[in-house]
């Protein structure tokens, strides 16, 4: 199921906030919060997103670096959320 849950965040983070990026770059532990590839908006847009995909309810405190700051940081997030 995390497997799943890191192919689908990957894609979505590669269409929407880097398009034509090569795809080997963005790996499980590519910071995204504190290497910039999201920015406060591209975050809020990546929680709606997760929340809709996933059915999942995120709490305010689970939307800063500590849980989204790597692909693999929200596929383990979503993943407790689901279980």
């Amino acid at each position: 199921m995390t497997e799943e849950i890191k192919t689908i965040v990957k894609e979505y983070i590669l269409h929407e906030f880097l398009p034509g990026e090569d795809p080997n770059q963005l790996t499980e532990t590519t910071p995204l919060i504190t290497g910039g590839v999201l920015d406060s908006i591209a975050t809020l847009r990546l929680v709606l997103f997760l929340e809709e995909r996933f059915g999942v309810a995120l709490q305010a405190h689970e939307t800063d670096r500590e849980y989204l700051d790597t692909i693999a940081a929200v596929a383990a997030l979503v993943h407790s959320k689901k279980s």
